[in-house]
């Protein structure tokens, strides 16, 4: 982390990524914000205001054309800007898929390098209360089956702010995946606009001897939860935050395994194919012989999430979940 961080603002996971752009685009004026709605506040709020200091020119209303806002941000990227694009939902991804996958992570490769494309796609995942299948998806995964996509996956107020901002200024497309989940959980964030973040690295949230859980965005803070249940039997986990999936900390996972000799993945995409098989693969692979038992893993059911709230629910891993599995682990 760069910068100091001995101011601190108590804000909302949402408003601490409003925050971000803002001061991104008071700081680079090549810096734009593309989304529906997203001059009155987008899909969340979190953009509210802006459009009053930097105006209509680098905050731009769309119409409901995914395809067209992320083939734009390509374009634009492509000539030196630095576009935002706020597709409101994750599963809307999939109708720029063309766009995302095939030209911002693959054009720079393919014209060998002459031209940059820093461009940030802010898709939001998981449940928010009811919205129905097309609206509920985890589809942070994706990036890590297409080359040349870097995904970010936030878990608290003070990491939205400062990983958004990393995922401005790099110089490659950054899919930056915020939990609905989270919107409204207030934390401490430090005021510092040079407070950012490096892509790649992974946080030890908690230090501890038994198991290692590995997670990332909502599923980091039920992991917390489940630790404090379970110290009281003498269940010492420790908890490691992703933060980025690409890349993905590798060496903190593996160092984490090597003391604990168990590890449990935790995440709300699907457990099928989910990351929590590519990274279950590399600890057997790299820790086979020190695991005391199986890698085991924590996923979204692989069904389509309900428009019930009750059954919504019930799709995702909670906090009896992980603390049943670590459980497991540990005695079985």
């Amino acid at each position: 982390m760069t910068g100091t961080a001995t101011d601190v603002v108590t804000m909302t996971y949402e408003a601490a990524q409003g925050a971000a752009i803002a001061e991104e685009m008071r700081r680079d004026p090549t810096v734009f914000l593309m989304g529906q709605d997203i001059a009155s506040g987008g899909f969340f709020g979190g953009t509210r205001g802006l459009t009053d200091e930097f105006g209509a020119a680098r905050v731009r209303n769309t119409g409901i054309t995914e395809a067209f806002m992320v083939g734009c941000a390509a374009g634009a990227a492509m000539t030196g800007m630095r576009p935002i694009v706020q597709l409101g939902f994750a599963d809307f991804g999939l109708i720029a898929g063309d766009e995302l996958f095939q030209k911002l992570g693959k054009w720079r490769h393919m014209h060998g390098g002459l031209f940059e494309l820093p461009a940030t796609i802010i898709m939001p995942i998981g449940p928010s209360g009811g919205a129905g299948s097309e609206h509920s998806g985890s589809m942070e995964m994706l990036p890590m089956h297409f080359p040349g996509l870097k995904a970010v996956v936030p878990s608290n107020p003070a990491d939205a702010k400062a990983l958004l901002k990393a995922a401005i200024r790099d110089p490659n497309p950054v899919l930056y995946y915020p939990s609905k989940q989270l919107n409204y959980v207030r934390g401490q964030v430090p005021a510092d606009p040079e407070v950012v973040l490096p892509l790649g690295a992974a946080a030890t949230t908690r230090a501890g001897t038994d198991v290692t859980v590995i997670s990332y965005g909502c599923m980091v803070p039920r992991a917390l939860e489940a630790a404090n249940a379970l110290s009281g039997e003498g269940i010492s986990l420790e908890v490691i935050d992703l933060r980025t999936l690409v890349p993905l900390d590798i060496d903190t996972i593996l160092a984490s395994v090597d003391r604990t000799a168990r590890a449990l993945i935790v995440h709300e995409a699907p457990r099928t194919a989910g990351p929590g098989a590519e990274i279950a693969a590399v600890i057997a692979e790299r820790c086979f012989y020190r695991l005391q038992a199986p890698v085991a893993r924590l996923g979204a059911v692989d069904a389509p999430i309900p428009a019930s709230r009750f059954l919504e629910e019930h799709c995702f891993p909670s906090v009896s979940d992980i603390v049943h599995m670590a459980r497991r682990l540990v005695h079985e």
